[in-house]
C-alpha cells in the first residue's frame, strides 16, 4: 500500500507540477496575442454550453472507440490516435520549456514511443507529458464554471459508465491489453494498478482554470486556488485507490469523489478570497 501510494503521489505532483507551468506559459501567450484564444463552442470560455459541448465530443468519440474495439479490435486505430495525442500534447509542453526545439523534442519523444512500446517506465513518462499539455490547453479553453459543470456532468457519466453500461471497463480492459499510454502504470508485488490520463487531466483542467480567473491575479497568489483544487483533487484520488487495492478486480471511477473534493476545494478558494 505503502509503494501504491507514494507512486501515485509522484505521478500526481510531477504531472500537475508541468502541466500548471505549461498552463501559466499557455495564459501569458494568450493574454499577450501570441496565442488565439482556444474555443470548443461559443468563443466565451465563461459560456457554460462549452461544457456541454465537450462532453458530447467526448461522448460521440468514445462511442466510436467502442465501435472500433469491438469490430476490429482497434489495435491500429489506438496506436494512430497514440501517436497524435503524444506529438501534440509533447509539443505543447515542449512550447513551455524549449520553444526553439520544441518539434524535435516532441518528434523524438514519438519515436522513442514507437521504438520501445514495451517500456513501462517510457510509458508512464509519455503519459505525463501528455496530461500536463491536453490538461493545461482544456484549462485554458474553459471558465472555471464550466469547467465545473463539466466536472459534474462527466463524473455522472462515469458512474453511469462503469457501474451500469459498463462499456467504460471493457474500453479501460482493452487499451490495458495494448499498452497504450492512456493509462499510468502502477505496478506492485500484488497487482498492476492502472490510472486513467482522466484522472489526472481533469484537476489540472480545473487548476489552471481556477489559477487564470483567480483574484488578486499576481504571483503567487493565482497559485492558492490551484494548489486547494489540486489537493483536493489527490484527497479524492487517494481514497479511491485505497479501496481498489482491498477489491482487487472490481472497478471504481476516481472521478466522482475527486469531482467532490475539487469543488469543495474551489468553494473553500473563493470564502477565502480568491
Amino acid at each position: 500500500m505503502r509503494k501504491l501510494f507514494l507512486q501515485l503521489i509522484t505521478v500526481f505532483v510531477i504531472t500537475q507540477a508541468i502541466g500548471i507551468a505549461v498552463g501559466i506559459d499557455l495564459v501569458e501567450a494568450i493574454e499577450t496575442g501570441e496565442l488565439e484564444q482556444p474555443t470548443v463552442v461559443t468563443d466565451n470560455p465563461e459560456d457554460p454550453i462549452n461544457a456541454i459541448g465537450l462532453l458530447i465530443y467526448i461522448l460521440f468519440f468514445t462511442g466510436f472507440l467502442l465501435i472500433f474495439l469491438y469490430f476490429f479490435k482497434g489495435r491500429v486505430l489506438f496506436k494512430i490516435l497514440e501517436t497524435l495525442v503524444i506529438f501534440t500534447a509533447s509539443l505543447i509542453v515542449f512550447t513551455a520549456f524549449v520553444e526553439p526545439v520544441a518539434f524535435l523534442f516532441a518528434v523524438l519523444i514519438v519515436l522513442l514511443r514507437l521504438l520501445l512500446p514495451k517500456d513501462i517506465l517510457l510509458r508512464n513518462l509519455v503519459a505525463i507529458i501528455a496530461i500536463a499539455g491536453v490538461g493545461a490547453l482544456i484549462g485554458v479553453t474553459l471558465g472555471v464554471i464550466p469547467v465545473a459543470i463539466f466536472l459534474i456532468l462527466l463524473a455522472c457519466y462515469d458512474f453511469i459508465a462503469v457501474f451500469k453500461t459498463k462499456h467504460m471497463v471493457a474500453l479501460a480492459k482493452g487499451i490495458a491489453k495494448q499498452n497504450l499510454a492512456f493509462t499510468v502504470a502502477m505496478p506492485t508485488k500484488v497487482h498492476q494498478f492502472e490510472l486513467g490520463t482522466g484522472d489526472l487531466v481533469l484537476p489540472l483542467t480545473f487548476a489552471v482554470s481556477a489559477m487564470r480567473s483567480a483574484k488578486p491575479p499576481g504571483w503567487p497568489s493565482f497559485l492558492i486556488p490551484a494548489v486547494l483544487i489540486l489537493v483536493g483533487s489527490l484527497i479524492g484520488l487517494l481514497i479511491t485507490i485505497r479501496y481498489s487495492s482491498k477489491h482487487i478486480g472490481k472497478p471504481l471511477p476516481a472521478l466522482p469523489l475527486q469531482a467532490v473534493f475539487m469543488i469543495g476545494a474551489w468553494f473553500l478558494s473563493k470564502v477565502i478570497g480568491f
